[in-house]
């Protein structure tokens, strides 16, 4: 526990300890799998791309799908980490009744988590906004491909920095082609919700619904810069729900928060599954030595 407050971690654990938890992610859960976050301490200045600059400028446009057309296939080759591993334990335990996620990265789920919101969407399907048609995005790289032979060789060839929300830095991108729609010919735009965008009414009442059933909120990883995710932090200490937050730096909602603690997620995360995982089993059975199997076992299936 070197790496952390040990003593903060503990009373982390005494905090979350029986009750029903809700969980909000942001970049920095993913960090440790190789995808950059936008507002980390040691994070470079980024400027995202903006819904209306994304509609209103063909220039713009070309210049994301083809800086996305590398990008994708580095967040598509991601794994998850050990934040995303204990987060998923912990539903498995119980404890973690669902998760919203401000990320992209579809690593919660591919740590095993059933129960998730994927806030802002996900890198993996496109939208026309003419009809609506969804399609995989691994279907447009082939249409991409075919548009741009050798593009994605040719800027990778000197090796590719990867930037957050399946983005790439790509130098060159004036002679990329784009595609439309093969159903309407109508603009296409990732299934990903961006700045200057509003989330689905929808998946926002869901979200609001997943909190709200929950006894307490977990924040792991978010600066709560934007109101997309401040909103369930002010909405959980609204309602006198404990609100935890496990970030890198200070974040917006700090002065709501019951906890915070200023660290990586993973090594946190890891400590918190380890410590609820067990005193779930315990309460459930009643047994130390059944809790210390089972916890065994866990760290066994995951190494």
């Amino acid at each position: 526990m070197s790496r952390f407050d040990a003593s903060a971690v503990e009373r982390l654990c005494g905090l979350l300890a029986g009750r029903r938890v809700a969980v909000l992610t942001g970049a920095g859960v993913s960090t440790d799998s190789g995808i950059p976050d936008y507002r980390g301490p040691e994070s470079p200045v980024r400027t995202p791309m903006t819904y209306q600059q994304f509609v209103g400028d063909a220039a713009f446009r070309q210049r994301y799908w083809a800086r996305n057309h590398i990008g994708w296939r580095a967040m598509d080759g991601s794994r998850p980490n050990a934040a995303h591993r204990a987060l998923a334990r912990l539903e498995r335990a119980g404890v973690v009744t669902g998760l919203i996620t401000q990320n992209v990265d579809l690593l919660h789920t591919k740590a095993g988590h059933r129960r998730v919101i994927d806030l802002h969407g996900t890198y993996a399907r496109v939208r026309c906004l003419g009809c609506a048609a969804l399609i995989s995005r691994m279907t447009l790289a082939d249409r991409l491909e075919a548009a741009n032979p050798g593009f994605a060789a040719s800027a990778t060839a000197t090796g590719v920095e990867v930037a957050p929300d399946a983005d790439a830095v790509v130098a060159d991108t004036a002679n990329f082609r784009m595609v439309d729609c093969a159903r309407c010919g109508g603009m296409l735009k990732p299934d990903i919700v961006y700045f200057g965008e509003n989330v689905p009414r929808e998946r926002v009442a869901t979200a609001f619904e997943m909190v709200e059933a929950a006894d307490a909120l977990l924040v792991a990883g978010s600066s709560l810069t934007v109101m997309s995710g401040l909103r369930f932090v002010r909405y959980a200490a609204k309602q006198g729900k404990p609100v935890a937050i496990v970030n890198r730096g200070r974040t917006r909602g700090d002065e709501l928060a019951t906890l915070t603690v200023d660290a990586g997620c993973a090594d946190v995360l890891t400590a918190l599954a380890d410590s609820l995982g067990a005193e779930r089993v315990r309460r459930l059975t009643g047994s130390a030595e059944v809790a210390d199997v089972v916890q065994r076992r866990e760290r066994f299936d995951l190494e």
